[in-house]
């Protein structure tokens, strides 16, 4: 038990059950495993952890996490410039690369709008999407956000506010379960919806 265990032990469980699907009772189980293998696993652990708390930045143009700015994926010429694909946060677009479907550019809007959480447009990064599409460039948005109620409510709101742009907005077809996350559908769900999308 954690109890019996010294600060330093009780701290690491501590944290690591704060991380998302971490409970007390698995800390306890990745900080034994991770004492158990400290040259093997804890040690390259705490290494690659410092070197990305250190090194990885959101991306200036859209917001994805990555070492350099602009993003691998903002940099890349062979992107389509015409299509940006608006996704919640960066798992999401992590789940669209690895379906391999895409090759436009996305926009991290760093959350959903909820009024019960008290999130408005100003948290999001809502204008700089704005910003993006006013520059010309772009001839599709593609909203690739949950099929939640905070889902719906912020993909309405930004359907509004590109209204004026004459950009067409589009989302993924109903393929994307209803309280589904990106982050956790399988590649092919994924690629589904990205093509059967339609306007929003």
């Amino acid at each position: 038990m954690a109890s019996s265990a010294g600060p330093e032990i009780e701290r690491l469980i501590s944290l690591l059950s704060k991380l998302p699907g971490m409970g007390p009772r698995s800390a306890r189980r990745a900080t034994l495993a991770l004492l158990k293998k400290r040259d093997q696993l804890m040690n390259p652990l705490a290494q690659a952890m410092a070197e990305a708390a250190e090194r990885v930045r959101p991306c200036s143009n859209c917001g994805a996490l990555d070492t350099r700015d602009p993003c691998a994926i903002c940099s890349d010429p062979e992107r389509d410039r015409t299509l940006i694909c608006v996704v919640e946060e960066a798992g999401a677009l992590w789940a669209m690369e690895r379906v391999g479907a895409f090759r436009g550019r996305y926009h991290v809007l760093g959350g959903l709008l909820s009024a019960l959480d008290g999130i408005g447009p100003d948290a999001l990064k809502v204008s700089e999407l704005v910003g993006r599409v006013g520059q010309g460039e772009v001839a599709e948005v593609i909203l690739a956000l949950p099929a939640t109620v905070d889902g719906q409510t912020t993909a309405h709101y930004l359907t509004d506010r590109l209204a004026a742009s004459g950009v067409a907005v589009t989302s993924l077809a109903r393929g994307v379960p209803v309280g589904g996350e990106l982050d956790w559908l399988d590649d092919g769900t994924i690629a589904q919806a990205l093509r059967a999308r339609r306007p929003a």
